[in-house]
């Protein structure tokens, strides 16, 4: 089901998640509305706490690398749950990001080049994978809201005093 997005300003999207304990009937419904709010919001990527509850999962559309121009790869959604990063490159990268949960606001981030993830799947399965590019910049920003923290929490204190007003107005508009 297509929830509704949970936005800056939210005292939700401030608190680390609870861990999942088991693959419910819940926690299914939970990663369905992850993939069917990703896709209708077009986003990249979606964390539990942006569409409302608390629990550490989260969905990324990102291939591995780019394409022949540098920008990102869409693929089908996967769910990510009870996610750990691991091996962080030692190569960095810099690049805009934005958020669903904070529109029109784009800063540049410089997170790892490359991350290793290990979580679940949706069976129970604990999986491990190597991210690299845009999809290892995705999964660091949606592991990043399980843990409260947010894109804009990343970047010098003299730009985030110039998205100051925009980051007011977003409370102002969305959390009534």
């Amino acid at each position: 089901m297509i929830k509704d997005l949970v936005y800056y300003g939210s005292s939700g999207l401030r608190k680390k998640c609870d861990k999942v304990t088991e693959i419910t009937d819940e926690v299914k419904q939970i990663a369905q509305d992850l993939i069917d709010t990703v896709i209708d919001k077009d986003g990249a990527g979606l964390a539990a706490p942006q569409i409302g509850y608390l629990v550490r999962m989260f969905v990324s559309r990102y291939e591995n690398g780019a394409d022949d121009e540098g920008w990102p790869v869409l693929c089908p959604p996967k769910i990510y749950i009870n996610p750990k990063l691991s091996a962080p490159s030692s190569e960095l990268d810099t690049h805009g990001e934005g958020c669903l949960s904070i529109p029109g606001v784009y800063e540049e981030v410089t997170r790892p080049f490359s991350i290793e993830v290990e979580a679940m799947d949706l069976e129970g399965n604990i999986f491990t994978e190597t991210t690299t590019g845009w999809r290892a910049r995705n999964i660091m920003h949606e592991n990043d809201h399980i843990n409260g923290v947010l894109f804009i929490d990343r970047i010098h204190s003299n730009r985030r005093k110039k998205i100051e007003k925009a980051l007011n107005d977003i409370k102002k508009k969305y959390n009534k």
